[in-house]
């Protein structure tokens, strides 16, 4: 009888929890959250910490339970170098980011390229949408600090127009 029990908390997906913290490994993201009906799952980590971090799940609107999975955390960024990141466009969104249109057209930046405000350098794709990236100013492209197809987090350098 003691299975049937529920003592008012919220029924865990071990499995789920662990399939969510393989796919933060494969694409690189920092977070991912699902929601079916009244149950919601969170699983976050920081990218610069080598310790996983918390996995909270919650129950709208009443209960919360903090619990802990096995979340394996990615090594470290590398951060841009200093010299290049005060003309660094950056991006204002997590994503996927993209040098071209599609995988058969040119990409829309060479390194010494020039640019005008308002030029797309990169496409970032978040949640099934394609977010352009423009210039903010005119000038020449002095890096491309992302590969095509990369994942990218909030405020990470992008290009370098100077």
């Amino acid at each position: 009888m003691a299975d049937n029990k529920n003592d008012g908390g919220m029924r865990v997906d071990v499995e789920l929890v662990r399939q969510l913290a393989t796919l933060l490994d494969e694409t690189n993201l920092t977070e991912i959250e699902v929601e079916d009906n009244d149950r919601r799952i969170r699983v976050a980590r920081e990218v610069h910490s080598v310790a996983a971090a918390p996995v909270s799940y919650a129950a709208p609107p009443a209960a919360t339970a903090p619990a802990a999975a096995p979340v394996a955390s990615a090594p470290a960024a590398e951060s841009a170098p200093a010299a290049s990141s005060a003309n660094a466009v950056k991006s204002p969104m997590v994503g996927t980011v993209y040098l071209a249109a599609n995988p058969e057209a040119k990409p829309f930046i060479a390194v010494g390229q020039k640019v005008a405000a308002g030029d797309t350098l990169v496409i970032i794709e978040a949640m099934k949408v394609m977010n352009p990236i423009t210039a903010p100013s005119a000038g020449t492209v002095s890096a491309i600090l992302i590969e095509n197809g990369q994942p990218v987090e909030f405020d990470q350098a992008l290009v370098v127009v100077e």
